[in-house]
């Protein structure tokens, strides 16, 4: 889906103008949303990632460079960060200059769909909270898949809706009220979080993400839920 139905523009330049518009109560506004729990999430994708030792990561929808900030942990490792909104990367680049990563953290304007790297470039490619946003999904995994080195992993942070059917009923209810109300208090563009909680909740997520996954090649995935269940780590390989 895109944001706004009614403008003929792709989804793909509607997603890069909102994050440009929300770029700056973005962080603010995650810590809220998510309670916190984004930061522990993140630290979950450390704790995966470190495992594989890469030296070389992609992250892909880098956004504000949070994600990226936490794999520069990895001893000997360097990171390219990738997003469309340009305004979300003078953010990132602030943090990466704030805390002397210049050196190992690069950010670029980019897109997922259309990946200027060779192929077979990367150790480990990760994505956190951008998949939904891909105008076609599809297209976007499979470049992840090409620029992913044999046996290297991707790893995907993403919404997804809790299976518990009481959990699933208190989740929806929290989703479509706190998230579009804490937007439009907050934001300037009123649309951006009605957007982003409607395509949380259609986004495949589960077992028909993991489909999704192997029809573009991957391999070996593994489903990680968070928090209940309303998002989800998935880890998946490139044979």
């Amino acid at each position: 889906m895109k944001p706004d139905q009614k403008l003929k523009v792709s989804k793909k330049i509607q997603v890069q103008n909102m994050f440009d518009s929300i770029s700056i109560e973005y962080d603010f506004l995650n810590r809220i949303m998510t309670f916190g729990n984004d930061i522990k999430w993140r630290k979950n994708i450390f704790k995966i990632a470190k495992h594989y030792n890469p030296k070389k990561i992609l992250d892909i929808a880098t956004g504000t460079a949070d994600i990226a900030l936490e794999l520069s942990k990895i001893d000997g490792c360097n990171i390219i960060g990738l997003d469309i909104s340009e305004k979300m990367l003078e953010i990132g680049r602030t943090k990466v200059l704030n805390q002397s990563l210049s050196e190992k953290v690069s950010l670029i304007s980019g897109d997922a769909e259309n990946i200027d790297y060779d192929t077979e470039s990367f150790d480990l490619v990760t994505i956190g909270f951008g998949v939904r946003n891909f105008q076609n999904l599809e297209k976007g995994l499979k470049e992840s898949h090409r620029v992913l080195k044999p046996k290297s992993k991707l790893i995907i942070l993403e919404t997804s809706v809790p299976t518990n059917p009481l959990i699933k009923f208190f989740y929806l209810m929290f989703s479509r009220s706190f998230i579009p109300f804490i937007g439009q208090l907050f934001s300037k563009d009123k649309t951006a979080y009605k957007y982003l909680q409607k395509s949380a909740e259609k986004f495949p997520s589960g077992k028909n993400f993991i489909n999704v996954l192997k029809k573009c090649g991957f391999t070996n995935i593994e489903l990680k839920p968070q928090m209940f269940g309303a998002t989800t780590i998935y880890v998946a390989e490139k044979i």
